[in-house]
């Protein structure tokens, strides 16, 4: 069985259009979203009528808790006041931007979801098992794998939220960053998504990258009168 997943899609609908794209190419068996719908972008409408159209289970992000639920903020974690100053702004913006009926939709997405794949068990989150805007790096303490990885009874762990492709095995349990479709960190500014080929003796993943009119994304969000830096960091593929 092959599973798509993708994660922090944050209102790039022309990162999510290109990213449907190549997986419909590949005709996996299933397709799930690990949250963020929204955020940073110009287009978080367009990119819940298109998830929502193509019926693919999404697990709610942070971002998506935030603006569902009309908080205070995103439960994002910025490092420094002006990355605060940019990230409220957006995040004031996509509240106001997002209608009733899609933020209504964003607060009902699962907080996550568990799957059995050929004798396999999978679980699927936004930040952590523990908690949604947990930042799994892969440069985190052992231990801390080892703690999720006694308590999720899973096989396969796989995440969102930071934004970075990875995988790691511990304790025998594979855990997964399955990297950003709308707002890569890793330096790439094509879109990731991760492809997990799962058989009863083992799991594999694969990390797609996905060109897209990154240029064309970035634009919009100029138009939007989102701050600069968020079509910058598109450009570049840099947070």
């Amino acid at each position: 069985m092959r599973l798509a997943l993708m994660s922090d899609v944050h209102a790039n609908l022309h990162a999510l259009q290109a990213t449907l794209t190549d997986i419909d190419a590949l005709k996996p068996d299933r397709i799930y979203c690990l949250g963020d719908l929204v955020g940073y972008g110009a287009f978080p409408n367009e990119v819940i009528d298109l998830i929502r159209a193509r019926k693919i289970l999404t697990v709610m992000g942070n971002y998506d808790d935030g603006v569902g639920f009309e908080r205070d903020t995103c439960g994002c974690a910025y490092t420094d006041p002006e990355s605060r100053r940019l990230g409220d702004l957006s995040f004031v913006w996509t509240k106001e931007t997002v209608i009733s009926e899609n933020r209504a939709f964003l607060r009902g997405l699962a907080r996550e979801i568990r799957l059995e794949a050929k004798g396999r068990h999978i679980l699927l989150v936004h930040g952590s098992p523990r908690r949604i805007n947990e930042y799994l790096y892969e440069d985190r303490p052992s231990a801390t794998f080892r703690r999720l990885a006694a308590a999720a009874a899973a096989d396969l762990i796989a995440f969102g939220h930071t934004h970075l492709p990875y995988t790691k095995t511990v304790d025998g349990i594979l855990f997964a960053g399955v990297g950003s479709v709308g707002k890569p960190k890793d330096g790439d500014p094509r879109a990731c998504y991760a492809l997990v080929d799962v058989a009863h003796d083992s799991l594999k993943v694969e990390f797609r990258r996905v060109p897209y009119d990154v240029e064309a994304a970035a634009s919009a969000v100029r138009a939007s009168g989102l701050p600069e830096h968020f079509a910058e960091a598109l450009e570049k593929g840099r947070g």
